[in-house]
């Protein structure tokens, strides 16, 4: 029988105080538990402690307004529509642009009114201002109709491609087709055929413009995070023979300061994780404080978003344990207690639960009161019910795979998903994290849920299939229920090789009903912040399980955690 302690990782003493097995303290000797063999995490708390950033000095914020005025100058003087987008471009891909939101919003403005509004202007462009400037402005909420592109084969046939600009064009073409809706066949081809096109002609590439492409063909923009995308950027861009310097130097000192902000946020939610005393009583779930803040690093970059991402992180934290304890550890009529107990919200009905169920409700009954409490002081708006809603949600998809577990029931495909795209959680951390940014009255809530109602679903869905895509080889291997990928196999006889292939293709389609729900130019900031937050969550998940199971795996997501989280850019 595999042992039910995580097994010590004697390399990682740098962080970790103490490596030792973990001890069951509140499971009565006779109950037998399943266990997942959860690996330790590898940050312990003095360790995370002790982090500091030079970046939080006063010179450096200094230094980068001075730096901010100057770009700010760049843009109003871009000139050409071609050399204003591609400045555009470079300050998105850096991760600089939220400094720049109304200089950059008039500048689209002018472009998309003088160039890309009247059809008679579209002949005239060559096919890189078309497709710069057609990915640019729908991902700014601008209508530019797929049929700008009509005949671009044409303009294909024409390129070369040993010649830098012309790859460059094709490249943009590429990463256009990835804003596409449904229906939208002419940007369908556009992908195709500029895929096949730039594998085919890798060999004709200079070292800068390869590592461009095949980052492209890895994950298109669209798909990318921000953060992650402006690390590996600034190292391309401060390559290249053209770059700006003070973009760079720019670039290189806000990724620094956010980082140092990063650094608070983790230490403040890691004192919270301690005091919960939850590493030590429920010691046979996931410890996993850090990995949670990576994600809402990811979900809600901006510094000024401190609160939600402290907030997020402890949501993250909650479900997780409560995950493995519906997942793996607590019987069926545990399960039920514990939801009965959730929907009630009463805490003398902690009474009726285990040991260990009393510890996670009290902790979860605590921590998000002071979320409500919180809100409530700062915005007026009391949540209680909002997010009652949004857990019982979360446990009633849970008691679902529960009851699927126990009766050893293969659902449809579609009937996983519809309970899936609601067991992943995404609907409950949007709430989450709705609630805790901008928005400030119950009519501007109620307006939010009406007008993204659709985002919330679709976003859920892929959420849900990325997490089964890197994480259900895992799960399978112990026992779990049937994820999407062994759903649709046991549905139609596919293989396992077919099914992901089905899944990742079911992915992209969901991902053009996304892009279609993307905020209009003149909608409020409020709606496009939440709009990006939330597909920034898909694009989460889609990092996070690339290469398996990055939340659940310590290993998987370490070097992530370093790069994005530790390690700044400029040293020491």
């Amino acid at each position: 029988m595999a042992s039910m302690f995580p097994q010590c990782n004697r390399s990682l003493d740098r962080r970790s105080d103490i490596c030792k097995p973990r001890e069951f303290s509140t499971v009565k000797p006779e109950q037998v538990r399943r266990s997942a063999n959860y690996q330790p995490s590898i940050w312990s708390f003095d360790y995370i402690q002790s982090l500091s950033s030079k970046y939080t000095d006063e010179e450096y914020a200094s230094r980068a307004n001075n730096l901010k005025e100057t770009v700010k100058e760049m843009i109003h003087n871009a000139g050409k529509p071609l050399g204003t987008l591609e400045l555009v471009d470079a300050l998105q891909r850096l991760g600089i642009a939220y400094h720049f939101v109304d200089e950059i919003t008039d500048a689209m403005e002018v472009i998309y009114g003088d160039y890309f509004k009247k059809e008679d202007k579209w002949n005239k462009m060559d096919i890189n201002l078309k497709a710069l400037g057609f990915r640019l402005l729908r991902q700014h909420g601008y209508h530019v109709p797929q049929e700008i592109f009509l005949n671009f084969m044409e303009k294909i046939q024409e390129l070369k491609p040993h010649l830098h600009d012309d790859m460059v064009a094709m490249l943009n073409l590429y990463e256009a087709s990835y804003y596409s809706f449904e229906d939208e066949d002419i940007l369908d081809d556009a992908k195709d055929i500029t895929t096949k096109y730039l594998k085919e002609n890798l060999e004709n590439l200079d070292e800068n413009m390869l590592s461009l492409v095949n980052h492209a063909l890895e994950v298109p923009l669209n798909l990318s995070v921000g953060r992650v995308e402006a690390r590996w950027f600034i190292k391309v861009y401060a390559n290249r023979g053209h770059m700006n310097p003070t973009l760079i130097e720019l670039a290189k000192l806000d990724f620094d300061m956010v980082q140092a902000i990063y650094i608070e946020d983790l230490k403040h939610t890691s004192r919270w994780w301690k005091n919960t005393k939850w590493e030590k009583n429920l010691s046979f779930a996931r410890d996993r404080l850090v990995e949670s803040l990576l994600w809402t690093t990811g979900i809600t970059d901006r510094p000024c978003f401190s609160f939600a991402r402290r907030t997020l992180t402890k949501v993250i934290v909650l479900i997780t344990i409560i995950d493995d304890i519906y997942d793996v550890y607590g019987t069926l009529d545990e399960l039920e207690q514990f939801s009965d107990a959730t929907r009630r919200w009463d805490i003398n009905a902690i009474k009726e639960l285990p040991d260990y169920m009393q510890i996670c409700f009290l902790g979860l009954y605590n921590t998000i009161n002071d979320i409500i409490y919180n809100t409530l002081t700062d915005k007026g708006l009391l949540i209680t019910e909002y997010l009652k809603e949004a857990w019982l949600g979360l446990l009633n998809a849970y008691l679902v795979e529960a009851r699927w577990y126990r009766d050893g029931y293969i659902p449809t495909f579609k009937e996983y998903l519809e309970n899936g795209l609601i067991s992943i959680s995404c609907p409950l951390v949007l709430m989450h994290l709705m609630l805790s940014t901008s928005v400030s009255s119950y009519e501007e809530i109620k307006r939010c849920l009406e007008r993204c109602e659709t985002l919330f679903r679709y976003s859920s869905i892929i959420g849900r299939l990325f997490d089964d895509l890197g994480t259900s080889r895992d799960e399978m291997a112990r026992g779990d229920i049937a994820k999407s990928i062994q759903c649709y196999m046991h549905e139609t006889g596919a293989t396992e090789e077919e099914a992901r292939a089905y899944i990742k293709s079911y992915v992209m389609k969901t991902w053009k009903i996304l892009n279609k729900e993307r905020p209009r130019a003149g909608d409020s900031q409020f709606l496009k912040e939440f709009y990006d937050n939330t597909t920034n969550l898909v694009k989460m998940a889609q990092f996070m399980y690339s290469d398996g199971d990055g939340h659940g795996r310590p290993e998987v997501a370490e070097s992530r955690i370093a790069s994005l989280l530790l390690n700044p850019i400029q040293g020491i």
